[in-house]
């Protein structure tokens, strides 16, 4: 139950970014400096937490002596996943972001056999790898379901041009961002904590964000004082403590593919947050009926998600329990 709560907490601050993105935009800023911002800002609060909690050495070394991999990881995890959703927002409202982005619910899932799990058998230990979990993932397509209609109304409106640009950036941070994270969690296999990993993926991500600030600034000029308090916000809330509360539910349910998925399941409560924020930030219109139909279903799948991955770990933890 914890993983699940974490998560939802998390999906809240990450609802901010979503709203404060389309905020920038409607105000004249420019996408490139919505997201190289928010990683420059990150990295002064990262490094105070760590070397508080005196954890520095081991990060560095880890990523000195991994440094090839932390590069990669870090720019497809980061890099892939928030520079595409800071170009969605200048073509598609911060609600269609937030329910397009919930595509991740599957998009996870999907990945799961990239990966392999460790188990010992009489022949030694083995690696097996990972199985689509089929069941959790019917809850997920329940959940994407309710997203739909949240979105049906206002996305039959939309140009192509919308669709294209707004969308389809979304759907591939949709798979970066679980997979950057899932392998940044292989690679450290608990050797790091949730804050050296989010702040060593944060610094390996940097090549990407000097690159685009460097070309923000031939292009766009240097970002408003406006946009750089709004960066400095979703950098505290999203960046900071969204993204570490997010990894440390991960971290709770590594290597249960189900509760992985229950887990990622919780983001889509960004969709309620960032509509109740639109309407309260950016006076945008209140959903339709259908839209609030569409809600209802997306807690009931939650529900269900959770209710099914609570019952595999009661039911296994009963049967270690009469073997022994």
């Amino acid at each position: 139950m914890r993983p699940v709560v974490l998560g939802i907490l998390s999906a809240f601050f990450f609802s901010i970014t979503f709203i404060l993105n389309r905020s920038m935009e409607l105000s004249g800023g420019s996408w490139i400096w919505s997201a190289s911002l928010r990683y420059f800002f990150m990295v002064p609060f990262l490094l105070i937490i760590v070397f508080l909690r005196k954890n520095s050495k081991d990060l560095f070394e880890h990523m000195k002596k991994h440094f090839g991999s932390w590069i990669l990881w870090s720019s497809i995890g980061f890099g892939l996943f928030y520079a595409p959703i800071c170009f969605a927002a200048v073509y598609s409202p911060g609600w269609l972001i937030a329910s397009s982005w919930q595509i991740t619910i599957i998009s996870g899932s999907l990945l799961a056999p990239l990966f392999f799990m460790t188990i010992n058998t009489p022949n030694g230990i083995k690696k097996i790898r990972m199985k689509i979990p089929f069941k959790g993932l019917g809850m997920s397509l329940l959940i994407l379901l309710g997203i739909v209609m949240m979105q049906v109304e206002l996305a039959t409106k939309l140009s192509i041009k919308t669709v294209l640009f707004g969308i389809v950036p979304v759907i591939i941070a949709s798979f970066a961002y679980p997979l950057g994270n899932r392998k940044m969690m292989e690679l450290c296999n608990g050797k790091l904590d949730v804050y050296q990993r989010v702040l060593g993926m944060t610094i390996a991500s940097l090549p990407i964000w000097i690159g685009l600030s460097v070309y923000g600034i031939g292009t766009e000029g240097l970002p408003s004082r406006e946009q750089t308090i709004q960066s400095l916000i979703v950098a505290v809330s999203s960046g900071v403590i969204a993204t570490t509360l997010f990894f440390q539910a991960t971290e709770l349910v590594k290597g249960d593919m189900q509760k992985l998925g229950a887990v990622e399941a919780t983001q889509s409560m960004e969709v309620l947050f960032a509509v109740a924020g639109e309407i309260l930030l950016l006076s945008a219109q209140i959903p339709s009926i259908i839209s609030w139909v569409g809600m209802l279903v997306i807690m009931v799948g939650m529900i269900l998600h959770s209710y099914l991955s609570q019952k595999k770990h009661v039911a296994h933890r009963s049967k270690k329990t009469v073997n022994l």
